[in-house]
């Protein structure tokens, strides 16, 4: 019986490629194709963790019961306490002649 010759195989094996629609490899070099093919991670992990519950969140889902929101309200507190101090936001220029660039330049 006499021995296949080493192009048949390699003809055949592209044949099969086509065929089945694979990747013809005949070197073996590492393409990535096992991690192309799998299963996306995404939705499922998507799925498994729950969306986080925010106190906002729940004063917007239906029902009408409303939670105050201690951080929200300390915010708000924080930002009168420094307003108070002088140390809040600046005032926005209300025309060009009072914004602070205008009388820096003379």
């Amino acid at each position: 019986m006499a021995a296949v010759a080493p192009a048949r195989l390699a003809a055949l094996t592209r044949m099969r490629c086509e065929i089945f629609q694979t990747a013809y490899n005949p070197t073996s070099v590492r393409t990535g194709a096992k991690y192309l093919r799998a299963r996306l991670r995404g939705p499922s992990m998507i799925r498994y963790y729950p969306d986080e519950l925010t106190v906002a969140h729940f004063n917007r889902m239906p029902g009408g019961f409303k939670i105050q929101n201690w951080e929200e309200y300390q915010r708000l507190a924080d930002v009168e306490e420094k307003k108070r101090r002088g140390k809040g936001v600046p005032k926005k220029a209300k025309s060009k002649a009072e914004s602070r660039r205008m009388s820096r330049k003379r």
